[in-house]
């Protein structure tokens, strides 16, 4: 490795790494924390268990349709203001949901139904979000850095329950102050960050490593130059239409693999709160404890794809993640023990969030261009539809047998059938390089 390379990518890393964390941290924390509105929601808008998993869920129906999309105007107009427009739609609507009451009673229509409107709404809004992130990062770092580069961004999802679980506790505690419920507080609070943030996005992020003054024209002409490289290589073997990316039947598969991992990370997420609190515990310690199998999740997370990289090993890792967070989940359906269960959460935490960012290394291997713009986009909308599938289960099989324990089967099912795909699957890690450019190495 040449000190041009060294210095080159730290100073990527340094530039934008950090702040995409912040960004997706305030996405993936107004996506979910309908988790912990559940928990004093529910009662004032008339949900049952079914309801709330329906209307939790039906974001990614949205998401699903209009993912792709979003995606293609990404890669037409810019990282920079596309990014930006998404940030200030979904922070409007975020905070749209502490207004469900009102908007209710003006329209007629019943808070279950408004509800559901302002989910699907937010799905719309935030379409294209992470997806654009992971092949905006394609544009600035070469293969062999993507796994760790991928990971410390992710790690952003477990972070925001990390850090989002206490708040959102504390927040529902704010019930009556200004006469405004504790759950609208928490919708408030936290939407305000995303509209500040976009703002931010409009000045501060490049589209492109030949836009970026803040590197050296030796550093720009390095990563140029790699990038490059790395994407001839990929259509010398796989050289795809945007329409030939949608269709592609290794496309689809990992789509159904992405499926399983997000089963995972929703089905658990939306009513991990409402498990903890059975525990008798106070609004504000279920917060302190649902964040435990999330800061297990975030070192899993990054300590994982770091070692991904390290061993340049993608169909393992991820097949072992998988593993463990199916493993993890069947645990804890097996004790009623508040010790013991959290513990298994925290088991199956480590392989949920694990498996992320390994796993995105697997499509960005052999995707380029416009088609890695659609693919991404098409694996992430079409394994979100377990965003909406998870959650609906999970609430339908409580309300059905008074036991969260089916749908968690359910869930590792899906997990486990995405680790059968990615064995049969495998991986051609020879498309992750690139010939050298032994002139630029040398300078």
């Amino acid at each position: 490795m040449s000190e041009l390379e060294t210095r080159t990518i730290a100073k990527v890393m340094k530039r934008l790494v950090p702040f995409l964390i912040v960004c997706y941290f305030v996405a993936y924390l107004d996506r979910v924390n309908v988790g912990f509105a559940k928990l004093t929601m529910d009662k004032q808008l008339g949900l049952s268990e079914t309801m709330f998993g329906f209307g939790s869920g039906i974001f990614f129906v949205a998401y699903f349709i209009f993912e792709v999309p979003s995606n293609l105007f990404l890669e037409k107009f810019g990282a920079r203001r596309w990014i930006a427009r998404i940030m200030i739609t979904w922070g409007i609507l975020s905070g749209a949901m502490a207004a469900i009451p009102y908007l209710s009673n003006a329209t007629g229509i019943s808070g279950e139904y408004t509800f559901y409107t302002v989910r699907v709404l937010l799905g719309i809004a935030e379409a294209g979000f992470f997806p654009g992130i992971i092949f905006f990062l394609t544009l600035w770092f070469p293969a062999m850095y993507r796994g760790r580069i991928i990971g410390m961004f992710m790690a952003a999802i477990p972070m925001s329950s990390v850090l989002g679980a206490p708040l959102s506790g504390y927040l529902l505690g704010m019930d009556g102050v200004a006469g405004i419920a504790g759950w609208q507080w928490l919708y408030v609070v936290e939407a305000a960050p995303a509209l500040i943030l976009a703002f931010v996005v409009l000045n501060y992020l490049t589209d492109k490593p030949a836009d970026a003054h803040w590197l050296l024209p030796a550093e720009r002409t390095w990563l140029s130059s790699t990038l490059a490289n790395e994407t001839a290589h990929r259509k010398s073997t796989h050289d795809m239409s945007v329409l030939q990316a949608l269709l592609n039947p290794r496309v689809l598969a990992l789509a159904f693999v992405y499926f399983g991992a997000v089963a995972a990370n929703y089905g658990i997420g939306f009513f991990l709160p409402t498990i903890v609190k059975g525990f008798g515990l106070t609004n504000a310690m279920t917060g302190w404890v649902t964040a435990i199998p999330y800061v297990v999740g975030t070192l899993g997370m990054i300590w994982w794809s770091a070692r991904s990289d390290r061993l340049s090993e993608r169909k393992n890792h991820t097949i072992i993640a998988l593993l463990v967070a199916a493993i993890g989940i069947i645990a804890a359906t097996m004790t009623e023990d508040p010790m013991l269960k959290m513990l298994a959460f925290s088991f199956s935490a480590f392989g949920v969030f694990a498996v992320l960012p390994v796993f995105w290394t697997l499509p960005t291997a052999f995707l380029s261009g416009a088609s890695a713009a659609a693919g991404i986009a098409a694996i992430n909308s079409i394994g979100n539809l377990s965003g909406f599938a998870g959650p609906f289960a999970m609430g339908y099989i409580k309300d059905a047998t008074g036991s969260f324990n089916g749908g968690l089967l359910l869930i590792a099912g899906c997990v486990l059938m995405a680790m059968v795909i990615v064995m049969v699957l495998g991986h051609d890690h020879s498309l992750e390089k690139a010939p050298v450019d032994h002139k630029l190495a040398a300078d």
